[in-house]
């Protein structure tokens, strides 16, 4: 690919520039940021099944190289990459993904050899979790919940991320809010994100409607004017609001922030989720929920900061 051209440690001191890609299972999403996460160009592919996924980074990597102008490329000093699935950032590698087809791909080494540029791997969800509380803060320890492709969480206690034994805490979607409902990609019968997240939401109205549709937010576009919408929608909500009790009870936080492409539909999704939650409470008063500023971007910058951090600790 074109590299960034060499390093001048002086430039990249003052104001550094790094490249940010979140890997989702629909599409990768790049950016460039100064080191005030200014964004200085863009770019959007579509995200492949298995190894491919690095040839697409280096494809983002290059459209966001050949739209900055000589000085700011020469500024250029480190990427961040955010993927999904399970991984390991210690050993740069993509564990198991199953919506990307991934099962123990390196992908830090790789990537720092083809870009010439050091590079840092994290967790889609968490990454996108951290940026939600580093730079659209509210209440202290958010729980954070990213609805996409697929539904997952990052969880603070006190500003520290919590992310247990496998170092993957926080993966909401998979738990069983629904026995005998869909089947899920990870083997299982009615996980949250087989009903609730974006990509179920728009494959099961489909379902029921035979009519293809762009994406979820069609499908709350049509909620007013079609039943089927309706139902498919409400469903979402409720499972939505059994799965937020659940968290109120176990980890009391203090609030819930929604971010991802779903939470785009801003009070759509809050106002009913809110609604259910408070009828279905017990002794428990449920966490408050809101959207984040961020929206779909927060995995990005999330991404971004994933870069800034490496720089800082390399200083």
């Amino acid at each position: 690919m074109r590299q960034a051209d060499p390093v001048n440690p002086a430039v990249h001191g003052a104001d550094p520039v790094v490249l940010a890609f979140d890997v989702g299972g629909t599409s990768i999403k790049g950016s460039a940021f100064d080191g005030s996460l200014a964004e200085l160009a863009t770019t959007v592919r579509p995200s492949p099944q298995g190894p491919a996924v690095l040839d697409s980074i280096v494809e983002c990597a290059e459209d966001l190289l050949a739209a900055l102008d000589d000085e700011t490329r020469r500024r250029v000093a480190a990427a961040g990459v955010a993927l999904l699935g399970l991984v390991d950032p210690v050993a740069g590698v993509a564990v198991r993904s199953v919506n990307l087809g991934l099962s123990a791909l390196e992908v830090t080494g790789p990537l720092r050899h083809r870009l010439g540029l050091p590079v840092r791997l994290g967790h889609d969800v968490g990454a996108a979790g951290d940026a939600v509380r580093r730079l659209d803060p509210g209440a202290a320890d958010p729980f954070v919940v990213v609805i996409g492709t697929g539904i997952a969480a990052a969880s603070f206690v006190g500003g520290h991320p919590i992310t247990g034994v496998s170092g993957q805490a926080g993966e909401l979607g998979h738990i069983v809010v629904r026995p005998d409902g869909p089947l899920c990609a990870c083997g299982r019968h009615g996980c949250l994100e087989t009903i609730a997240s974006a990509g179920a939401i728009a494959r099961r109205y489909a379902a029921v409607s035979g009519r293809e549709v762009a994406g979820a937010h069609e499908v709350l576009d049509l909620v007013g004017n079609d039943p089927r919408a309706a139902d498919v929608w409400s469903s979402a909500v409720d499972a939505l609001a059994d799965a937020f009790l659940f968290v109120s009870a176990v980890l009391a936080p203090g609030e819930i922030v929604l971010a991802g492409g779903l939470a785009e539909a801003g009070e759509r999704l809050v106002s009913p989720v809110t609604a259910a939650m408070a009828q279905r409470t017990g002794v428990l008063n449920p966490a408050p929920v809101r959207t984040s500023s961020l929206g779909s971007r927060a995995g990005v910058l999330g991404a971004g900061l994933l870069a800034l951090d490496l720089l800082a600790s390399e200083r």
